[in-house]
């Protein structure tokens, strides 16, 4: 059992973003927009709604903008405050007072595994979450508390499942489950195995509450698939000595990990918003049917 609340996240985004050029070359994935968001801002305020107020980004080159987005901007605050704008005002504030913000370099892109072990020394001897930014989730469908409390239930670790069509288990890491229902043990994990050597279709998706334990297994995982250290790698050897659980996921999710996903996130997330959602449908549906 945890003897203190769960309060820090490791968020890794030292990519290059390459499937995003040239949008990409000067600025980073993580801070293009979705709606009028950058797609980072979303995964923070995920994590501040789960009670995660200690943030850790690893980062790379080229990132600047990134850390300048949760920093504070006094030039254009005292323009828009000399203006009377206070409700963009708010909102420039907004991302700048959402959590704790602490960023640190991940030195050679070795992976996702390595990312994470970046975080050693800030995260210490307590169970923290793991954000991916590709993966945004509906507030309205929470994913990260309930990993918090079957972490605290159960002890170990706890990944986020979904199900996915076979043809699809390729491209994430794969779970192999005892038991059925929201919360279920995860016996096995493989990155990304073909559709014929899957174990199940529950898709393991950017959301994770780790075990500290994972830094010393990360310290003992050797390059895998692609030469670099894998998450997935490290946690099947966790395995073995503590308990790992799944949460599956049936809620909304929205993929910005490639560009034809990427545009249906925005449109998906544009047509809910109150504000600009009912315009944006009614020419959304008319420029559709000019075009069948």
């Amino acid at each position: 059992m945890r003897s203190r609340p769960l309060t820090k996240a490791v968020v890794p985004a030292a990519g290059l973003g390459t499937r995003f050029l040239p949008a990409t070359k000067a600025s980073p994935k993580e801070m293009l927009p979705v709606v009028d968001k950058p797609a980072i801002q979303y995964v923070v305020e995920e994590a501040v709604r789960a009670g995660l107020t200690d943030l850790l980004f690893i980062t790379g080159r080229g990132k600047r903008t990134l850390e300048d987005h949760f920093d504070r901007m006094w030039e254009l605050e005292s323009a828009l405050e000399a203006k009377g704008d206070d409700k963009r005002l708010a909102m420039v504030r907004e991302s700048a007072d959402l959590a704790d913000v602490h960023y640190i370099r991940q030195g050679e892109p070795l992976g996702l595994g390595h990312a994470v072990l970046c975080a050693a020394a800030h995260v210490g001897d307590q169970p923290f979450a793991v954000l991916l930014g590709d993966d945004l989730i509906d507030e309205r469908d929470p994913l990260l508390t309930p990993m918090i409390e079957a972490q605290a239930e159960h002890g170990g670790s706890v990944v986020a499942l979904m199900e996915v069509p076979p043809e699809q288990v390729s491209l994430y890491g794969c779970a192999a489950v005892d038991g059925t229902g929201d919360v279920v043990r995860v016996t096995g994990l493989v990155e990304k195995p073909e559709p014929d050597e899957a174990p199940s279709n529950l898709a393991v998706i950017g959301r994770y509450v780790l075990s500290p334990s994972v830094f010393e297994e990360l310290r003992h995982t050797k390059p895998g698939r692609g030469g670099e250290i894998q998450l997935t790698d490290a946690l099947q050897g966790l395995i073995a000595t503590e308990p790992m659980h799944g949460v599956v996921f049936r809620g909304r999710r929205y993929d910005t990990g490639d560009r034809s996903d990427y545009l249906k996130a925005v449109v998906q997330l544009a047509v809910e918003r109150p504000d600009i959602g009912p315009e944006f449908l009614t020419w959304l549906t008319t420029f559709v049917g000019s075009r069948t």
